[in-house]
Parts: structure tokens; C-alpha cells; sequence
């Protein structure tokens, strides 16, 4: 197994495995957080969780600069096909994509999803991955929800969960996420973007390496760690 994850700020996430490059929730156009511009980015798949601005942003522009194959819910791919998007894969919970070099299934995510115009984006998912033996959780927005348990299943190398609280789960209810899904490693998005969110993700650090068997990795926007 050979993969790097990188931190683009607020939910965005490159991971980088041995055979393509996927991207989780592309943001970077207006985002205080993040360090680098849709353009630096490459791009085999990209995957959308829901349909708030702060995770579809740049998912066309991106999808225009590297042809990258676009999976969403049902919704949203529809509303990037008239956009003009090419490449696009519309999913629901419960689904998987094969994209050959890693496969991706839709989990459901505890959430509201609409577009910068107020109208419907479907529902709000989260997308297990699995590819060349690492399985990664990416919870996308979401409150807790018990059923976490099955989709981590006791064989997770990495969560990724939103700490941020007030539109998502906050750091009391990740931890609790956490033993559900029982990764190996924690990895925290959604938090200090904007003022509504703020945590100091040192003190979750702690929390986790003291209150769960997981490892936490955070990471700043422009870092990357290896899986």
C-alpha cells in the first residue's frame, strides 16, 4: 500500500495512491484556508459528498483542467452535466463506482444539501474508499450517527470526520465516532474556515490519542501525510 494525503484546507483532500489521484470536496476558490489554486491540482476522480458551495466550488473547474471522472449523488451530477461537465457518475447511497484503480461506495451522511441558489442537491453522503489494501472513510458533513459502526467494520485504516461543530459533529461526537469506526488513523476537517467552527484541534489530539485506540493526524492546509 502506497498513499499520501493532502490537506487543501477546510474539506478539501487530494489522495494520492500508486495508479491516480482523487479529490475529495474541491474548494479552493474563496477559500481562506487553502494555500494552493484549482489549477495546482491533479486529478483522476473527483468526489462530492453534497452540494454547499464550500465543497462544489471548483468541482468544474478542476473537472475542466484534468478530465477527471466527477461521482455525486444523483442531483448534483445532474447539475454539473448542464454545466457542462463531460465526465460525470451519478450515485446514491449504497452505490459503488469502480473507477480501476480504486473503488468508491456512498454512505449516508446526517446533512442538508443545496446549491448557492437554494435549490435541492440531494442528499448529503459520505464515501468509503477502498484501493491496493487501504480502506479510507470520508465522513463528509455529518452529525454522528450509530451506524458508523458498520461502515467501519473493524478493518479502517483512516477516518476522515468534521470536528468543527455547529453545521457538523464537534469534538465530543467525532470521538465517539471514532470508536465506532475504529480507524487506525483520525484525520479532522471542516473546522477554523470561518468563525462558527473553530476548534483547537491540538486538544482533539489529545482527546483521541488518550480516549481512543486511534492515531490522530492533523494536518494544515498545504500538509500531507502518509497512509
Amino acid at each position: 500500500m502506497s498513499a499520501t494525503l493532502h490537506f487543501h484546507g477546510h474539506a478539501t483532500f487530494s489522495l494520492v495512491l500508486a495508479s491516480g489521484t482523487v479529490v475529495f470536496d474541491p474548494f479552493l476558490t474563496g477559500n481562506p484556508a487553502a494555500v494552493a489554486n484549482v489549477y495546482d491540482l491533479a486529478a483522476d476522480l473527483i468526489c462530492v459528498t453534497h452540494a454547499h458551495d464550500d465543497h462544489v466550488a471548483d468541482v468544474a473547474a478542476l473537472a475542466g483542467h484534468t478530465d477527471a471522472t466527477v461521482v455525486a449523488n444523483f442531483e448534483i451530477a445532474n447539475h454539473f452535466a448542464q454545466q457542462g461537465v463531460e465526465n460525470i457518475v451519478g450515485i446514491n447511497p449504497g452505490g459503488t463506482y469502480d473507477a480501476g484503480f480504486c473503488r468508491v461506495k456512498w454512505t449516508p451522511a446526517f446533512h442538508s444539501s443545496s446549491f448557492a441558489d437554494g435549490s435541492y442537491g440531494g442528499e448529503a453522503n459520505g464515501i468509503l474508499l477502498s484501493s491496493e489494501g487501504l480502506r479510507l472513510y470520508f465522513a463528509g458533513d455529518t452529525a454522528l450517527f450509530s451506524d458508523m459502526r458498520l461502515i467501519g467494520g473493524g478493518n479502517l485504516d483512516v477516518a476522515v470526520l468534521p470536528i468543527g461543530d455547529h453545521f457538523t459533529m464537534g469534538i465530543d461526537d467525532s470521538l465517539q465516532a471514532i470508536r465506532f469506526l475504529e480507524p487506525r488513523l483520525a484525520v479532522p476537517m471542516h473546522y477554523n474556515t470561518f468563525p462558527p467552527i473553530e476548534q483547537d484541534a491540538a486538544a482533539w489530539a489529545r482527546r483521541v490519542a488518550a480516549e481512543t485506540d486511534a492515531q490522530p493526524v492533523v494536518l494544515q492546509p498545504g500538509e500531507s501525510a502518509t497512509l
